[in-house]
């Protein structure tokens, strides 16, 4: 009779708060390589009833916006409070190349040393939602490691990046004082799914604050919240200052006061990720049955507009599949 599994040899620094057995976590998490997967895999599942403890933020704003200061600010903040702070800040891979810079970690040099901090930069290599591929394991065995505030930094603003919002429990939009043009640029499925929208820069222009505010507000007012029980709120801060800081975390924290939103936000969320690994494991599954020089003429003919993109899929599920041109399974 086969006995139970020995444990994950890193599950137990993991557990103990080593950072670096985290960090080895979070490579192992995001190698491609399938042994890692597994390995990867294996210790997920061991550390999973030690996570969802924490209060997981994602922060989202334009270029400019001042994202890795204000982050950096309120991380400082918290640890200084005595809270666990992980950062998980993506860094835009370059189309070309597939490199990044990975700089958050020389934007937050303060955090970055702090004892009660870990800051992750990872590569969106390409991911859409402008967070990286394996975000939410590296958030779940964050909380595995003991860190109770998990804070995600994205890319910047664009419609794809609402991917943000389907893996923490408060989704914030960090604008500026000159939000009436800014407001311009903002897709409006970011502000829908808004559960707290700062003013960062504050100390630069109490009027232009001010105005805004009033803007936000207005906007917000015009969408459908994103829960009927929680209205969302606009608030000012300055990263330089500190000013509004404390109020920016206590809206954070009545945002969580109510633990059924957030569990239910959280089963929802489990699904969707269920959902696209689903839809890449399936896309793996059926081009590892496709023939290559298939796959390339079905394309080439798709780019030239000899075949539609749906008479293209059609014709690569018909070559794995035979009967369906028969009317067949």
């Amino acid at each position: 009779m086969i006995g139970p599994m020995p444990a994950y040899p890193l599950a137990a620094p993991l557990r103990s708060g080593n950072r670096r057995a985290l960090a080895r976590a979070i490579t192992l998490a995001e190698s491609s390589r399938p042994e890692h997967l597994l390995e990867a895999q294996r210790l997920l599942a061991e550390v999973l009833p030690h996570t969802g403890r924490s209060v997981r933020v994602g922060l989202t704003g334009v270029p400019g916006v001042g994202k890795s200061s204000f982050i950096e600010a309120l991380g400082l903040r918290l640890a200084d409070a005595g809270h666990r702070v992980a950062v998980l800040a993506v860094d835009p891979s370059s189309q070309r190349t597939g490199g990044s810079i990975l700089g958050d970690k020389t934007r937050m040099p303060k955090l970055a040393v702090h004892p009660g901090a870990f800051i992750r930069p990872s590569p969106s290599s390409g991911a859409l939602g402008g967070v990286a591929r394996r975000t939410r394991e590296a958030a779940l065995l964050c909380e595995a490691a003991g860190h109770d505030v998990i804070l995600i930094e994205t890319v910047g603003v664009g419609q794809s990046e609402t991917q943000v919002a389907a893996m923490t429990d408060v989704f914030v939009l960090l604008t500026l004082p000159n939000a009436g043009d800014e407001l311009q640029g903002i897709k409006r499925g970011i502000m829908e799914l808004a559960d707290l929208c700062v003013v960062n820069k504050a100390d630069l222009d109490a009027a232009a604050t001010r105005r805004a505010k009033s803007e936000l507000a207005a906007a917000l007012h015009l969408l459908t919240p994103r829960s009927a029980s929680w209205q969302p709120r606009v608030l000012a801060a300055s990263a330089l200052t500190g000013a509004g800081l404390d109020e920016v975390w206590a809206v954070v924290q009545a945002c969580v006061a109510d633990g059924a939103r957030v569990q239910a936000r959280r089963q929802a969320q489990t699904g969707q990720w269920f959902e696209e690994l689903l839809r890449e494991a399936a896309w793996q599954a059926l081009a590892s049955r496709l023939d290559a020089a298939e796959l390339g003429r079905v394309r080439a003919g798709v780019n030239a507009g000899e075949l539609t993109p749906v008479q293209g899929v059609s014709a690569l599920l018909e070559a794995v599949n035979p009967d369906r041109r028969r009317g067949g399974g």
